[in-house]
């Protein structure tokens, strides 16, 4: 299937093909609640009776993001992550289980995207100046995928129950993986609290369960551009189900020369992203998999995004420059899920 265009200035709705069919409990509100943590602010929006002790229900989003943090971040120097970061090489590290679990995706995704996402690219994020130090080296030794650090993700070996071998030229960096599973884990942990009815928001990317009071959906915009302001309206209802964007607009740097260097490096070059797409969101049942999906797809282009996109099943939109102009079209598992408002 070719992608579908979308007409311009009507308004866009995106309807999941199946809803909940259980229902807020009675006498519920909406209570919401925000802090920051993982470099970023989140927010929550819970259904729950007046009576719901909501600094508790703080400090339990609070915890679950602080350990993911201590996990998984490259800026700590006390991270897991970090630790196996320094491992000599053949050392193991007993992994813990979210890392471990993020891991295994993330070399799944790894496989099956060829390489356009990549656990494994630290040492060339941190040479363009991406990483913790924010030093820039000159990319001129980059040329080919050695030196850029793509593929090392391959060397990487597990034995099924936590360790991790670190082959030795391989430096982990999982932002565009970890904060998605964080929004999973804080869902997790408040499902398990019997809060089944809520949206939650780290940084960018959202995961919606259930309905709000009234019976409606958690409907929210799909993030563009800031400078797409001339595409129609667009919403999509979050009900079981998360949603993320990759882009070129949210950080990078012009170059003495005017060139805007984007942070999203291609793993097959080690060089940022240069083509006319703007942005990828993707949506999936696991915010992990839409982060780093949506990461891939941007990667691959608007050609072979839109293919690999077709062939998987993945709900993808996708935004591009077309000169002046913009245009945006919806893959096909997307296309399902639209309604005319």
């Amino acid at each position: 299937m070719t992608e579908l265009a979308v007409a311009a200035g009507q308004p866009i709705v995106l309807l999941p093909p199946a809803m909940p069919l259980m229902t807020p409990p009675r006498q519920a509100a909406l209570h919401r609640l925000s802090g920051r943590s993982m470099g970023t602010n989140w927010q929550l929006v819970l259904v729950a009776p007046p009576s719901v002790r909501l600094p508790d229900v703080a400090t339990r989003v609070q915890r679950v993001l602080d350990e993911q943090d201590r996990q998984m971040s490259h800026w700590r120097e006390d991270s897991e992550l970090v630790r196996f970061n320094r491992l000599l090489p053949g050392g193991w590290l007993v992994l813990p289980p979210d890392f471990d679990s993020v891991m295994r995706l993330a070399c799944e995704l790894a496989e099956a995207s060829e390489g356009a996402f990549d656990p494994a690219l630290g040492d060339a994020i941190e040479r363009w100046g991406f990483g913790p130090t924010g030093r820039f080296d000159s990319p001129g030794f980059l040329p080919d995928e050695r030196s850029s650090g793509g593929g090392a993700w391959r060397g990487l070996r597990h034995d099924g129950a936590g360790r991790w071998q670190q082959p030795g030229d391989c430096r982990l960096d999982l932002s565009a993986i970890a904060k998605g599973h964080a929004v999973d884990a804080v869902v997790a942990a408040l499902r398990s609290d019997g809060h089944h009815h809520l949206l939650f928001e780290l940084g960018g990317e959202l995961r919606g369960e259930g309905l709000k009071p009234d019976g409606q959906p958690w409907w929210v915009a799909l993030e563009r551009p800031p400078a797409a302001v001339a595409l129609p309206p667009l919403r999509v209802a979050l009900t079981g189900q998360a949603v993320a964007t990759s882009g070129d607009y949210r950080q990078g740097y012009l170059d003495a020369h005017g060139r805007w260097f984007s942070h999203t490096l291609d793993p097959r070059t080690g060089r940022p992203v240069s083509h006319g797409l703007a942005s990828v969101s993707v949506l999936e049942a696991c915010c992990a998999r839409a982060d780093a999906l949506a990461t891939a797809l941007f990667v691959m282009g608007p050609e072979d995004g839109l293919r690999w996109a077709e062939r998987h099943g993945v709900a993808a939109w996708f935004v591009a420059r077309d000169g002046a102009h913009w245009r945006e079209w919806a893959s096909p598992a997307l296309a399902d899920w639209m309604d005319e408002a």
